[in-house]
């Protein structure tokens, strides 16, 4: 992409603190956009913005609890007065909870359910509702390819990103009229903080690659996990102008690993 593509475009990232989120805001507040980080993490998200500012990029941080609609409407609205209309929203917030489903909690499933799914639906009502008048914008929600293969011990997290994915799939289809696209990145194992937790030992990347016959999980036929400067790198592609005629789309980004299923 060339320098600047995005520059003076108002983007908004969840889940900015850490991981694909942070990559995301990043890549995009380099292309000079002015970034709004929204995060749960407080500290986190406000040491990733001061960080980016230092270096002279344009990054707001905005801490936010997705699963609240209320802080979200008011979040959004603040978003809107201080940056500008929002032209372009990411969703990368998201948690994990390993296990066998008999061993959740009903905390467990409702947390998963709530920031992945719940959360996506609060922050893109609160944001559509503002693209439609204007007739303009660009979604992009960060879901899983477990979205379309079960995963043993990954069953509250598979489900969320499946509704999610389908959720965004349905908005993209009801926002297409007034020329707003929504379009889905699907990252398989991917080195952020939340796939190391997965990890026990010293060789849990190789192990990941190498998938696990025991538990009906293919490798990465790449032989490599993806990074999330190339989760990014998708991201930036679906909202730039270049995909200006896709929507309704899930880009795979796993090195294989679902053999295109």
């Amino acid at each position: 992409m060339s320098p600047n593509e995005f520059k003076g475009k108002i983007v908004l990232v969840t889940g900015a603190a850490q991981g694909i989120g942070a990559a995301v805001a990043q890549a995009f507040s380099e292309q000079g956009a002015r970034v709004a980080a929204v995060d749960v993490q407080m500290a986190a998200i406000e040491t990733f913005a001061s960080n980016r500012t230092s270096h002279g990029y344009d990054v707001t941080a905005y801490p936010l609890d997705v699963t609240d609609s209320k802080a979200v409407q008011q979040t959004i609205a603040q978003i809107e007065q201080q940056l500008g209309a929002i032209d372009i929203l990411v969703h990368a917030a998201g948690v994990l909870r390993m296990g066998p489903i008999v061993s959740y909690s009903d905390a467990d499933w409702e947390n998963t359910l709530g920031v992945n799914l719940s959360g996506v639906f609060h922050v893109s009502r609160a944001v559509s509702e503002r693209m439609i008048p204007r007739r303009r914008g660009t979604i992009i929600t960060v879901s899983s390819n477990a979205a379309a293969i079960p995963r043993m011990d990954m069953a509250a997290y598979a489900t969320s990103k499946a509704a999610v994915t389908m959720f965004t799939k349905c908005l993209a289809l009801e926002l297409a009229e007034y020329g707003i696209r929504c379009n889905i990145v699907s990252p398989g194992s991917t080195d952020t903080p939340m796939l190391r937790g997965m990890w026990t030992g010293e060789h849990g990347a190789q192990r990941t690659i190498e998938g696990s016959p025991q538990t009906y999980r293919t490798g990465i036929p790449l032989g490599k996990l993806a990074t999330p400067a190339d989760i990014a790198n998708s991201v930036l592609f679906l909202a730039s102008e270049r995909a200006g005629h896709v929507t309704m789309h899930d880009l795979r980004i796993d090195g294989g690993a679902t053999l295109g299923v």
